[in-house]
């Protein structure tokens, strides 16, 4: 921030960030803004003004965004709570004031509710989710995001693609190329048809209860398949530590 000048520039803003959050750039605070996580004052000639708050907000949304793998609906809850001065500000070093323990378990999504609407196009993806273009593309390519018609601008990507690619980042932080990954796609494909086979039955008789029903018996059943997913990896995985005991 300039001396006399209350408000910092977007290149501020990222010499600011990036200490904490080297992945951060232009393109990730103008994505971040299109999708009304942050809404920047503008000077006369259009360009963008931030103040401490504003920067205070981005600490927060970064924060969560690098700790957590939450859609936008999830986000905008969590930012909310910040506004309604529920959630702790992050200090200067952008780490959180600690707070409260919480539950050590992911947040589980409603498979009712309507995700936040998104449409990223491939470099926009490879943006928000801090990737490569050709590791979005090798994505694509091995099935593990999936394209979906656009309305006039070609196939897009929508906010669980963006979830998938963000975790799919980590993967290949550990050496795990995507195309390792398509394991992944074809276990959740096969799991998600035995699951719709068990509340088909239900769906048939095309009431609003049946439709509720459903819904929640997915709910219910994508949990039990991920406990018995955990189950099965920690089992695994403790007889492989053990095997030099």
């Amino acid at each position: 921030m300039k001396p006399g000048r209350p408000f910092m520039s977007i290149g501020e803003v990222i010499d600011a960030l990036q200490p904490d959050y080297p992945d951060v750039t232009v393109s990730k605070i103008r994505f971040l803004e299109s999708a009304g996580l942050i809404d920047p004052e503008r000077t006369p000639a259009g360009y963008r003004k931030f103040y401490q708050k504003d920067l205070e907000r981005l600490r927060f949304i970064l924060k969560l965004q690098r700790d957590s793998y939450l859609p936008l609906k999830v986000i905008g809850e969590r930012l909310a709570e910040y506004d309604a001065g529920m959630a702790p500000p992050p200090a200067e070093n952008g780490h959180a004031t600690p707070a409260a323990p919480r539950p050590e378990v992911e947040p589980e999504e409603d498979l009712a509710e309507q995700v936040a609407p998104l449409a990223l196009s491939e470099m926009e993806l490879a943006n928000a989710a801090n990737l490569e273009p050709s590791q979005v593309k090798a994505l694509r390519d091995f099935g593990v995001i999936c394209e979906h018609p656009g309305q006039g601008v070609g196939p897009v990507f929508d906010a669980d693609d963006l979830i998938v690619a963000r975790i799919a980042r980590e993967f290949i932080r550990f050496g795990i190329e995507p195309r390792h990954l398509k394991m992944f796609r074809q276990f959740a494909d096969r799991e998600a048809m035995l699951l719709q086979q068990v509340v088909t039955p239900m769906l048939r008789h095309r009431s609003p209860e049946a439709r509720k029903q459903a819904t929640q018996s997915l709910s219910d059943l994508s949990r039990l398949v991920k406990k018995l997913r955990h189950a099965f990896l920690r089992q695994n995985l403790r007889s492989f530590l053990g095997q030099g005991e």
